[in-house]
């Protein structure tokens, strides 16, 4: 009885506010919280408000959320193991057939026609400054056109 009380009293509240704002030659937004100070007394007259008042005030149902919170616990932590084990074992698989580091070379992953891995310390070499095309003036040809067809 208590909330449909102060559900009324909201929406009453609201619809004042929104005759005052509609008084002041805002109506998109005087409509916009018409609208939204008629939720609660719908709720109210639509039972809503008595559904949910019974779960909060009824402790059977804070059990069931706490099981179901449980539960979903439970879930979500089998699935993280689940993950960590899978991980491990395609590494132990590829380590014991012999497709992870070879047992002579103990050299790491390389790209196909790569001349060094692409990963760690790279067998203490430099890596390759970058080129630099002999005629710079050709690279910007394209974007010369273009500024020269937009008359810039």
């Amino acid at each position: 009885m208590l909330a449909e009380t102060i559900c009324s009293a909201v929406s009453a509240a609201g619809l004042g506010f929104a005759a005052l704002t509609a008084y002041r030659k805002r109506f998109l937004a005087a409509t916009r919280i018409a609208a939204y100070s008629l939720i609660p007394v719908g709720l109210v007259m639509t039972g809503v408000v008595e559904w949910l008042t019974g779960i909060v005030f009824n402790p059977t149902v804070w059990v069931g959320f706490g099981l179901l919170g449980l539960a979903w616990l439970l879930l979500m932590t089998t699935r993280a193991v689940e993950r960590r084990r899978m991980g491990e074992g395609k590494e132990r698989a590829e380590v014991g057939s012999g497709r992870g580091k070879k047992a002579g070379g103990g050299r790491e992953a390389v790209e196909p026609g790569a001349s060094a891995p692409s990963l760690g310390a790279g067998g203490g070499r430099k890596p390759a400054a970058p080129q630099r095309s002999a005629a710079p003036e050709e690279d910007f040809s394209d974007i010369e056109a273009i500024l020269k067809k937009h008359g810039i």
